[in-house]
């Protein structure tokens, strides 16, 4: 994967707060309406919980602004203003990567969705945030609060999806990872997750339709990402490769509920407490997207057969 180098990138899509502790824990506990691939963060905190420790994790489907700010932290950009300025800076620094990647999605659906499209933060964080759906840890991974409309991420979970999951990772993985939350906040502003019971688990649940939709507006994002125009006219990102596809594919693989259960939770796989779908799913999922680029393909509510 490659940026355009005489790109500009715009570091207002993002909520700097890792120098501010991100507030203590509490609330009501991670959004899981909106869980990202951290699929094995959220095993953690829910383990922590059934071991006496911290609140339960719920979902919420309340929408509020909320000044682009985790509570109790102040953001403060300055830095990454700094660092990230130019396409070029997106090829030398991941998190200036992450910051093109952000603008592409973010361009992506506005020039989709026009008016119905609203521009939300990523906040950056390091260790621990507060949200209006409750804490979260680094172990929680990424993941999308509905009550906020904001997308959470510390960055060091590109790492863990090495180093734990075993993902081949890269750029293109990390974009996709992002490109994931933010199909939540687009489910979020067309009213889909409304469809879902919060909490509720199985192979053909809400919740587990609502996760690979995502994963499909992911898909469908990935298609166009090459032509997506910023304000200049240009495109952030120059090229993805068949392996940077690849790549993305593997992480699928990872993520999802059978292949967490095995390899990372006690080896038994229990389909009625799947809530993101199967490896397989997951990736049939990302490619319908990426195959169509049409994000009306990605109606998982619609269908019997989710592959």
């Amino acid at each position: 994967m490659r940026y355009s180098e005489g790109t500009d990138l715009d570091t207002s899509d993002v909520s700097d707060i890792r120098g501010s502790g991100g507030g203590g824990l509490g609330g009501r506990g991670l959004a899981v309406g909106g869980g990202g691939l951290g699929l094995a963060g959220l095993v953690v905190v829910l383990l922590f919980n059934l071991l006496g420790g911290g609140g339960g994790t719920t979902g919420t489907s309340a929408v509020g602004g909320f000044g682009g700010v985790g509570q109790g932290g102040s953001a403060d950009n300055t830095e990454l203003e700094q660092d990230c300025r130019t396409g070029s800076d997106a090829n030398r620094d991941v998190q200036c990567a992450v910051v093109a990647d952000i603008n592409s999605i973010q361009d992506f659906w506005a020039q989709t969705l026009g008016s119905r499209y609203q521009r939300t933060d990523t906040v950056f964080f390091s260790g621990q945030v507060q949200t209006r759906c409750g804490g979260a840890t680094s172990g929680s991974g990424p993941f999308y609060c509905p009550a906020d409309q904001l997308v959470y991420i510390d960055l060091t979970f590109f790492d863990d999806l090495r180093t734990q999951f075993g993902a081949e990772g890269g750029l293109f993985v990390d974009a996709y990872v992002l490109a994931h939350e933010y199909g939540h906040h687009v489910q979020n502003l067309l009213g889909i997750n409304q469809q879902v019971t919060p909490g509720e688990t199985g192979p053909a649940s809400g919740s587990v339709r609502l996760e690979l939709q995502a994963d499909c507006f992911a898909g469908v994002w990935a298609d166009h990402a090459e032509t997506v125009p910023d304000e200049s006219g240009q495109p952030l990102i120059a090229e993805i490769t068949q392996d940077d596809i690849d790549r993305a594919l593997d992480a699928a693989a990872r993520i999802g509920d059978d292949f967490i259960q095995q390899n990372l939770g006690g080896g038994t796989v229990d389909q009625n407490s799947f809530t993101h779908g199967t490896s397989a799913q997951r990736q049939k999922w990302f490619t319908t997207g990426y195959q169509t680029g049409d994000p009306n393909q990605c109606d998982t509510f619609a269908t019997d057969d989710l592959g």
